[in-house]
Formats: C-alpha cells, structure tokens, sequence
C-alpha cells in the first residue's frame, strides 16, 4: 500500500462533486489502494452509462474493470445514487463500486449475477483509521491477488424475466395517481429494471411530470404527430419503439409513451376498431425493447381508455386519498374491474383476472392520531364495504416536496417550460423517498421481480 500524505479533512473543504474528484479521489484514495495513472480512467463512457471513475487490473495483458467509483455533491445524500451504481456494476459485470459525496464513503460488492450488497462504510473524517480495512478490499494488490479466482467463476445465468404490466387507475381524480406513477416508476427503475410509462390519459399529465412537454405552442408541438393515440389507431404500424421516448424528469433510464390533449376527440374513432381490446397488450409484446416493468397512468374516468388499461395489465394499483368521494368512488373501480376481467376471459384474450396489488393509501397527511384513526376505523370499514385491501403499511404521505417536484418550471425568455423532477431527483433525504422504495420492493415482490 503506498503512503502519501495523510489526509487532513476538513469541513467544508468541497465546493461541489468536481473538488470531491480531484480532492479526495485523484488526489488521496486511488494512489493509497495503489492504482497509479494508467490504472484508472476518469468519465469514460461503457455501453450508454458515463462513469466516474473505472479503475482497472492487467492480468496477462488484459485489462479487467474492477472498480466503479461514483461521486456525488458534497449536499447530496448518497440513497439517491446507490441504485445508479448497483446498476452499473450489474450491468458491466464488474466486481466492486465505491460511492461518496467527500464526507461518506460507502464500498458495494457485486456476488452474483443479479445481487449487489453494501460490504463496508465509514465517514471521510475518519478514513485514515479505516484505510486498512479499505484496502484489504479494493486495494490494488487484493483485487490483483482474487482476480483469477473471481474471473474464472461461471456465474449463472440471468434468466429473461417476463414484462409485467401495472396500471395505476381511479376513476376519482386528485388522489395523486400520476405522482405515483411516475415516482414508483423511477423507485423502480432504480432497482436496475427496465421502465416504461405509457400516459394513456387525455389530459397528458404524466407526459407533463415526465419532462416531455418542452414546447410553447401549437407550432412547436412534437407530441401530436406521434402519441399513444398512434399506438392504439394503427395496428401495423407505429410500434412502441418508435412511439416512446426518454424522460426528462429523472436520470434513470425511462421510456415514456406520450399522452395529448387530442385523445379526448378520438374516442369514438377508437371505440369502433374490432382489435381495441388487445392492441395495446398485441404491441407491447411485440416490443423488441426488454421493458421488466410497464406502468400505464390512467384517466379519471370509466371510458375506454381506463377500459384498454385494465384489459392490458396484470396488476391494478389503486391511489386513493381515502377521502368520501374517493371512497365511494371505490364501487366504479370494483365494477370495471369484473367487467374487463370477463372480457379478458370471453373476449379471445384468454387471460387470468387482473391482479389487484391493493388500494394506495396517498395524500395523506402526517398527523399521528389521523394516521391512528385510519388505521384502527376507517381502513378496516373500506376493507369490509369493498372487497379491496388497503396497503396500510405503505402509505404515501403529504408532503410540500411531493407536491412540489412535478411544478418546476424554466423561464427561457418569455416563456416558462416544465421541467419536473421525480422526488428522488428534486429531494433525495425526504421521506417520500423512502416511501416510495418501499412501494417499489413491495410492487416488485408481488410481480415476482427480484431485485
């Protein structure tokens, strides 16, 4: 292990992410673990992920990449971008990754295929102390000394996993579905799984919180000459890749099949086509895109578009404030849900029933004796009315910054454009974060997705 200079942390010390690369990467830890500068690359670009850092071993003249290291701003909690690294080690198959904002640093080890675990973690203040331990793990002369063992290891596997379909639907508005579509979906693609919105709503709102609505006008328009409507309308044409884009809301990887105000109109015109029943579920099949997860956002309603959505997915996630009309707005839901599920039998579409996750309990405020009297009366009275569970363990609660990362805006002269952010973008230490980790393990434990 060689010994430069011992570090001297002070508060303070780092301005931004920049300074805690040149600072405290470059500077101290790469040249005590012993990778001098034709051991490491800083940002280099593998497959469509830009890393940090990539430090290496030679081995017979090959190069291995065995070390991810991710840093962040000195301000920012370091749960935002564990899943980030844990993909990317996944991803590229690389062995260890190491994650720090110049005050924490946390080490990760990839032991399978599909798993990656948190192995060691100490403050920066104390790194001198714990620099032993560091480098008996990611030291040079370590990695160099596991390194034919590990490479020679088959790992198994990775078995395709089949696409699981949720819709997020109430036919009650403002209970926070779109919020909740869009934030489950980056919890879960978070967790290194494919994601896929489709805004099948006439009033666009997941297109808007997904950072897709970046135009002023009817001039610069780009969503209306290609938008779900496309989708559904044309059976032979108008795939999903072509459809989709990438969302703007969130770093993760996520594909947005964008909604328009225009769908409104084109109800009848879709209710008269023989296959409107199966095309959605047809195309997404179809889809030469691996999507792990599609989340349809649903209309406010009973029409047909809350109709294709129940007859395409697997799983049904009600959001509800658990508020009077939302309640009683629980009997439509019930109905639709029978009515499709006949159709999914009897229509050609031979499909099991819709599995129903369970009503979302969101919106709610954080009150502790509200909570207890939701729990301990309300709850249990909407269980034995409808048929329907309530995921009293997982509630979304009410909160500024919830409300809040959807509404950005940016002034580009005389015009403000959406610029929406997910919670975990916008407020990585709220607690909605954690909220909406646990749905997300939650959804995928009952798709049958690990982690």
């Amino acid at each position: 292990m060689m010994n430069p200079v011992p570090f001297v942390f002070s508060p303070g010390m780092y301005r931004n992410e920049r300074e805690v690369e040149s600072k405290f990467i470059v500077s101290y830890l790469l040249p005590i673990l012993g990778y001098d500068l034709s051991m490491w690359c800083q940002e280099i670009k593998q497959h469509e992920f830009r890393l940090d850092f990539l430090a290496y071993i030679t081995h017979e003249g090959v190069k291995t990449p065995k070390i991810i290291i991710e840093t962040k701003h000195p301000n920012q909690n370091l749960i935002q971008g564990r899943y980030q690294l844990k993909r990317y080690m996944l991803e590229l198959s690389v062995d260890y990754g190491v994650l720090t904002n110049g005050y924490e640093l946390v080490i990760y080890q990839r032991d399978s295929a599909t798993s990656v675990e948190e192995i060691f973690r100490c403050q920066v203040q104390d790194i001198d102390d714990n620099i032993k331990n560091i480098y008996n793990i990611i030291g040079r002369q370590q990695i160099a000394m596991t390194n034919n063992i590990s490479d020679n290891i088959l790992e198994p596997t990775k078995e395709p996993q089949e696409m699981k379909i949720l819709a997020v639907f109430h036919n009650k508005g403002g209970v926070g579905k779109t919020t909740t579509t869009v934030n489950l979906a980056d919890a879960i693609a978070r967790t290194g799984k494919k994601v896929l919105i489709i805004d099948i709503d006439s009033q666009a709102n997941a297109t808007f919180a997904t950072g897709l609505v970046n135009f002023s006008d009817n001039l610069t328009d780009d969503i209306k000459d290609k938008y779900v409507f496309h989708l559904l309308h044309y059976p032979k044409s108008f795939p999903i890749e072509e459809v989709a884009r990438k969302a703007r809301y969130s770093n993760q990887d996520i594909d947005v099949v964008p909604a328009h105000i225009d769908l409104m109109s084109q109800e009848t015109a879709l209710n008269k086509l023989g296959f409107i029943n199966n095309i959605l579920l047809n195309k997404l099949k179809k889809s030469t895109k691996p999507y792990d997860v599609v989340l349809i956002d649903t209309p406010p309603s009973l029409n047909l578009y809350a109709r294709i959505s129940l007859l395409t997915a697997d799983y049904l996630l009600i959001p509800s404030d658990l508020k009077i009309f939302a309640n009683a707005g629980l009997s439509n839901v019930k109905n639709l849900i029978e009515e499709t599920n006949s159709t999914r039998e009897m229509d050609g579409l031979d499909r099991p029933p819709i599995q129903v996750i369970g009503i979302l309990p969101t919106k709610i405020l954080t009150n502790p004796r509200y909570i207890q009297n939701l729990k301990s009366q309300q709850i249990p009275r909407i269980e034995k009315t409808y048929g329907l569970s309530v995921l009293q363990d997982l509630v979304i609660t009410e909160r500024v910054d919830l409300a809040r990362c959807l509404d950005g805006h940016i002034e580009m002269g005389e015009l403000n454009i959406p610029d929406p952010q997910s919670i975990f973008e916008y407020s990585p230490t709220s607690p909605a974060v954690a909220e909406f980790e646990n749905l997300a393990n939650y959804v995928l434990q009952q798709m049958g997705l690990s982690k």
